[in-house]
């Protein structure tokens, strides 16, 4: 039997342990999903980013700014949650109804109401707890800087606002709750500075210049 040489079998060797080349076909397929991939976390993105922003009406928010005359406050308002009520708000602010608005009442450590009603309201119970609510912890259910607006019938001339300024747990039965305070906290809180008399009116004129629907996504 005749002897295979040293170098033939160095050759076959190097044949046999070759790297296979990648065919143009499955470059081709590998490129495709890279390319589904990197689409796929784009979109993703954009989706999550933009439902992090205030949407449109189909959405969770709708964005309102608030121009008072100590600077602007931006609220988010829930759409899902409160449709009936956020309705009712963008429609009174597109007829220019808290054009001119004034502050009627700031409790300190409790709340701020805008509104052209002169009495109480939703607020009366709150002005000796004010204190109260001031020392309790973020553990509540309801938060500062919610925006709500009185419970009950409401006609075409009265549309009263509320800010908190503290946390409020019993705040559902007085208010409804229908968006928070999203940029602008410290325009709330120099409102909530003003000085006031004993029924807790601002003793300067203090009050919302109009409101600003922003572009809906």
């Amino acid at each position: 039997m005749a002897r295979i040489k040293p170098q033939a079998l160095l050759q076959q060797s190097k044949k046999k342990k070759g790297p296979a080349r990648m065919s143009l076909t499955t470059i081709i397929l590998f490129s495709l999903i890279v390319v589904l991939i990197v689409f796929f976390l784009f979109s993703t993105y954009r989706h999550w980013t933009h439902r992090s922003r205030f949407q449109s009406d189909n959405g969770l928010f709708v964005s309102e700014v608030l121009n008072t005359s100590k600077g602007h406050i931006a609220v988010e308002l829930y759409k899902e949650s409160t449709p009936e009520v956020v309705d009712e708000f963008i429609d009174f602010c597109q007829k220019g109804h808290f054009n001119g608005m004034p502050f009627t009442h700031v409790i300190k450590h409790t709340v701020i109401q805008a509104g052209k009603n002169q009495k109480f309201g939703a607020s009366e119970d709150w002005t000796s707890r004010g204190k109260h609510y001031s020392q309790l912890d973020s553990s509540l259910k309801h938060e500062a800087f919610m925006l709500g607006t009185s419970k009950g019938k409401r006609d075409n001339k009265g549309f009263e606002l509320f800010i908190t300024t503290a946390p409020i747990p019993n705040l559902n039965e007085k208010v409804i709750v229908f968006g928070r305070v999203v940029k602008g906290e410290d325009v709330v809180q120099e409102i909530e500075e003003v000085d006031t008399d004993e029924n807790y009116e601002p003793k300067s004129s203090i009050g919302i210049i109009n409101v600003s629907l922003r572009q809906k996504i």
